[in-house]
């Protein structure tokens, strides 16, 4: 008798199939970078750059590099990039799918371990955290300081630990691609999304990365957004915890 596993398979009995979804807006200095690095350390992961009407030149290299892009013709911010993305990957079969950011602080050398938990252990969703191992770039203080009270009141209204809460580095399943697909949260999405499946039942788990620091470009989140930033999350968390 062999030994060998029984390869996973899709949810169509064939390979699973696995989408990296790129959200990008004014990436120019790093997305070339970014789908590089996918295409080297995880190459059975397709992707999709969503172009989110960047202003500078991010669609321009994506379209010189012969990069698989999508170009949205209204901005419609992160969060409807990001859905943009889930509904190809449910349109177009995919089981497996990863948010992951394209301005160079990601690393796809994870993917594939991501992948192994997520379907060794049939999860919903596999978050990477920079806080598990706390090695790599770990942000600001002010912004660790603000991730801990986002975990501290996920915990709360769930009962479930999510180190990470504003990771953009999240693997879902089928189930869940299905999910956003049809609504995912328009203004940082991150921790009221993951909230929204708990409260459904879904299984989710993290796993230890290490990220970069953000070598171009600016965060969406500036100093002066960070008081509107905290209020609204920390309601929209509190809504998504009691509906259903």
């Amino acid at each position: 008798m062999s030994n060998t596993a029984k390869p996973v398979t899709g949810a169509k009995g064939g390979a699973v199939k696995k989408l990296v979804i790129i959200p990008a807006y004014n990436e120019q200095g790093g997305i070339e970078r970014t789908v590089r690095d996918i295409m080297e350390h995880a190459p059975d992961f397709d992707y999709v750059v969503i172009n989110d009407c960047s202003t500078d030149q991010t669609l321009e290299v994506c379209q010189k590099n012969g990069f698989h892009v999508i170009n949205l013709p209204v901005n419609l911010g992160i969060g409807g990039g990001v859905q943009t993305g889930y509904a190809y990957a449910w349109r177009n079969g995919y089981d497996i799918a990863v948010q992951f950011d394209g301005d160079g602080q990601h690393n796809a050398k994870y993917l594939g371990a991501m992948a192994d938990r997520l379907l060794s252990k049939n999860l919903d969703m596999v978050i990477g955290s920079r806080y598990i191992k706390k090695e790599g770039f770990q942000s600001t203080g002010l912004r660790r300081l603000g991730i801990r009270y986002f975990t501290a009141l996920i915990k709360l209204v769930t009962g479930k630990k999510i180190t990470d809460p504003t990771s953009g580095m999240r693997m879902a399943g089928r189930d869940v691609i299905g999910l956003y697909a049809k609504n995912y949260p328009k203004d940082y999405p991150e921790p009221e999304s993951v909230v929204a499946i708990i409260k459904k039942g879904r299984q989710v788990d993290e796993i230890p990365v290490q990220m970069n620091a953000r070598e171009e470009g600016v965060s969406s989140i500036s100093p002066r957004k960070s008081v509107y930033y905290m209020i609204k999350v920390s309601l929209a968390i509190l809504i998504a915890a009691v509906r259903r």
